[in-house]
């Protein structure tokens, strides 16, 4: 291996706050830094570069790619495909954006998916599939961690939480697509449990559903809370002032929210997709509507021994998505990189 690997990385993920590629992008540079064989810089010159690593898709960060001078990787955090029930565009608009994703991660020497079920539409791009590598998220465990005892009934009583209730906790952007309205309706079905919600609306106006979803944010059942916007330094106290997360998601990447609560080993609740198969390896409670979710929670409510399994299984999937594993596939991506120069 060539003594040091020098990488350039890119990103304007954190104009927009309180979303999970800015989150993904932090642990990943995190990570990559700690490695001896790499030598990274952020958003500055790096003329001696031998790697650019793009994490966003904005037009500079494309037009850099004209300069063969390096090898260029993208990270495939957004696909037009996926937006529906996240950001509302007019069409017009929703195909030039379309048009110019295929582009950009075409225009892209390598690609980085942190979903494998991404990889069959980069392939419906014309993209082959030698160029497109699955490297999971990452998320540190010495930020996110479990607590005990006071420690987490201070939490509570920091976040207006009851100190004897069983709390349900529900993390990312007020979307259609997090399946925020099933949350609360859920959430109206079972009243003597408190369920908690953190995030805002990232996107504003933009954001589908916007109407309907600012009525139950402002306006909401008695057994629920929306947090707003938490920065992620403290996410970790949200995480341990509650017993369980629960996400009836629509659609996602790679959430970095269900790593996030797995590291403070909370049981997670989902819906039933496709790619959780793939990433979590059955070690999850999930649900196909909002009846399933009602019967998951209620069990791990009243069932010790299920609670406590599912807490097993959220640190099987903590040492799975362990530092060592995900650093080394990275040192051994950028390798490859490197020698196709």
């Amino acid at each position: 291996m060539k003594k040091t690997i020098k990488i350039r990385m890119l990103s304007q993920a954190d104009i927009v706050k309180g979303q999970g590629v800015s989150s993904a992008y932090h642990e990943q540079v995190n990570l990559v830094k700690q490695s001896s064989k790499l030598e990274v810089r952020v958003n500055e010159s790096f003329k001696d570069a031998d790697i650019v690593h793009h994490h966003t898709i904005n037009p500079s960060n494309y037009f850099r790619m004209f300069n063969k001078k390096y090898k260029h990787v993208a990270y495939v955090h957004v696909l037009a495909e996926k937006l529906e029930g996240s950001i509302k565009l007019n069409k017009l608009f929703y195909l030039i954006f379309k048009k110019y994703t295929h582009a950009f991660y075409r225009k892209a020497d390598y690609l980085v998916v942190v979903n494998p079920m991404t990889t069959p539409l980069l392939l419906d791009y014309g993209i082959s599939k030698d160029k497109i590598k699955y490297i999971p998220n990452y998320v540190d465990s010495k930020q996110f961690f479990e607590e005990k005892g006071e420690v987490k009934l201070q939490f509570r009583e920091k976040y207006n939480i009851s100190k004897d209730a069983f709390v349900a906790v529900g993390v990312g952007q007020v979307l259609l697509g997090k399946g925020v309205l099933d949350f609360v309706e859920v959430a109206k079905k079972m009243p003597d449990i408190e369920f908690v919600w953190a995030g805002g609306f990232s996107f504003g106006v933009l954001s589908d559903g916007y109407k309907t979803l600012k009525e139950h944010f402002e306006n909401p059942p008695k057994n629920v809370k929306f947090l707003g916007i938490i920065d992620r330094e403290k996410m970790n106290e949200v995480y341990n002032a509650s017993d369980i997360l629960f996400m009836p998601s629509y659609n996602e990447m790679f959430p970095m929210t269900i790593l996030e609560a797995v590291n403070t080993q909370l049981p997670v609740v989902l819906r039933n997709l496709e790619l959780y198969k793939h990433i979590l390896f059955e070690k999850y409670n999930y649900g196909e509507n909002n009846q399933d979710f009602i019967d998951e929670i209620s069990k791990l409510k009243s069932d010790k021994n299920h609670f406590d399994k599912s807490k097993q299984n959220a640190k099987y999937l903590k040492d799975y998505y362990s530092h060592n594993h995900v650093l080394k596939l990275w040192e051994n991506f950028y390798q490859m990189v490197y020698e196709s120069k």
